[in-house]
């Protein structure tokens, strides 16, 4: 049941006088729940009680955490259709898609258990004394990851399930032992406010502190920034535009104490097509990048919106197959009447840059709310002038570049901004002969994919979603995978303390029986 409260800790709370509601962009119309947004009373609720929950949740032992994560996945999953047909009806998206993610969200919360119940992941070190060395003793030290504190998570638009309020961020924050804030998308405030009481049900069932999570509704900005300038909230996380990540990161650097911000934010994901590849396959790259561009409307992070190749008939050839198959393909509903809105917007300065060639661009009557694809092209000399042509366009786009010469190209791959992927389409007799240009790919990207496309993101351990600014707001963590919960914690040592009151991560006896380095060697032995 929707009821559009907010969860202060543990509690339906509305005490806002803002009312807002969610919207069917397929129907076109609003949905039938409202929501009311969080009052400064409430937000300030919400934090001190997380604050107040971090005293006792930092402690509790890997092996609760984990019944804690599983349990929150058991009471998404007994949602069950209710939550799948509230997610279509804000998003437009269809009930595969709506599966696919709650899947995908179970899975991210399990492996976040799994990791925590094992224990390993605190990087236990320990350095034991030599009392007798010469000139000066040294000191016996032991140092693991602890929980930073508080940490409000941001819901992403695009991904209501996976990237919002159970998702990654908040999974990987509770493995680490850090108390949530969940600030929820008001494009998907019905479906964000169902995941929340499932999470709140597994609280209560377990036992877990009053604040350990809240969800806080919001219509706008207002919210969000009163949480990132609480002086009781420790980190921030986003998953969004780059103008409202750097916002966001602007405003938590301007705090008296200032706090991390890790935010996933724009990226064009710049695909490279090498000679031999497009002279041999430019028909089916065509058909491939065609669905890729489309994928979802084009809304997500890993769109492959610039492509890059050097100028040939066989480059000829493929903007043609390209454009064919772009126009072939049936337009699809975006999220909301504003991300279309903002999607036109960019689509719109981008066409009317000078120097830009339109190869296909849907004019017929469109449905509301449902999105014109469009492919363009322009010469690699204009467009490494051209800055604005470098900028994400959210949506079924992509622009194709012409290079005069490997050198021009390089150039212009040295000059981009950040990205979360950077593809390379190549043969196999060929991929050694621009050892340069990779170089120059990887210096830009946080993922570096061959013969492939970048859309879909791969939930495992050796993934790395981030990447250079603006991609990310720090290029040495990922947003995907168990080791995104290194964003959540900080190193910490004991020195000289007494092993009984160590924490069991670092106690002579390994009572844990983790893997820990000790003395430089990794292993799980007793001291």
């Amino acid at each position: 049941m929707i009821t559009g409260k907010n969860y202060v800790g543990n509690q339906l709370s509305a005490k806002g006088n803002k009312i807002f509601t969610t919207f069917n962009p397929v129907l076109n119309t609003k949905n039938s729940w409202t929501h009311t947004e969080a009052s400064k009373e409430e937000i300030n609720e919400a934090v001190t009680l997380a604050s107040k929950a971090y005293e006792e949740f930092k402690n509790i032992s890997g092996k609760d955490k984990a019944a804690f994560l599983n349990l929150i996945a058991d009471e998404l999953l007994a949602l069950d259709n209710h939550l799948i047909k509230t997610y279509c009806l804000e998003t437009g998206l269809p009930e595969g898609r709506a599966q696919g993610e709650r899947s995908r969200t179970v899975f991210q919360l399990r492996s976040f258990a799994e990791l925590v119940a094992e224990g390993s992941w605190v990087e236990a070190t320990i350095d034991t004394p030599i009392p007798d060395r010469t000139p000066a003793s040294k000191p016996d030290l032991r140092k693991m990851n602890i929980p930073i504190g508080p940490v409000v998570v941001f819901g992403a638009s695009n991904f209501p399930l996976a990237y919002s309020t159970a998702g990654g961020d908040t999974a990987a924050a509770l493995a680490a032992g850090c108390p949530v804030i969940v600030k929820s998308h008001p494009m998907h405030a019905g479906t964000s406010e169902l995941v929340a009481s499932a999470m709140v049900k597994a609280i209560k069932k377990l036992g877990m502190p009053n604040g350990v999570f809240s969800h806080l509704n919001s219509s706008g900005i207002a919210v969000g920034q009163q949480l990132v300038k609480h002086p009781k909230v420790k980190a921030v996380g986003f998953t969004g535009s780059i103008r409202g990540g750097r916002a966001l990161l602007d405003l938590a650097a301007q705090r008296n104490e200032p706090i991390p911000v890790f935010a996933e934010m724009g990226s064009v994901n710049p695909v490279v097509i090498l000679p031999e590849a497009l002279q041999s396959r430019n028909a089916e790259l065509a058909k491939t990048y065609a669905n890729s561009i489309t994928l979802g409307t084009g809304q997500f992070c890993t769109n492959p919106g610039l492509i890059f190749g050097l100028k040939s008939k066989a480059l000829d050839q493929f903007i043609e197959h390209l454009g064919r198959e772009i126009q072939a393909k049936e337009s699809t509903v975006m999220l909301h009447p504003n991300i279309l809105e903002a999607y036109e917007a960019s689509k719109s300065k981008a066409l009317s840059q000078p120097k830009t060639t339109v190869v296909t661009h849907t004019k017929d009557k469109m449905p509301a709310n449902y999105a014109q694809q469009a492919i363009l092209t322009v010469q690699g000399a204009d467009f490494l002038e051209n800055h604005s042509l470098h900028q994400e366009v959210f949506g079924p786009f992509s622009l194709i570049v012409q290079c005069e010469s490997l050198r021009e190209l390089e150039s212009i791959i040295a000059n981009l901004e950040g990205q979360l992927t950077g593809t390379l389409i190549a043969n196999s007799t060929e991929i050694n002969q621009y050892q340069t240009l990779i170089s120059a790919l990887q210096n830009r990207v946080g993922r570096l994919i061959y013969n492939g496309v970048p859309t879909g993101v791969e939930v495992c351990p050796s993934m790395v979603h981030g990447g250079p600014y603006p991609a990310s707001t720090d290029s040495r963590f990922t947003a995907v995978g168990i080791h995104s919960i290194k964003r959540w914690v900080r190193p910490f040592s004991y020195q000289d303390w007494p092993n009984q009151r160590l924490p069991d991560e670092l106690k002579n006896e390994n009572p844990l029986g983790i893997s820990r380095l000790i003395n430089g060697e990794q292993s799980t032995r007793k001291i």
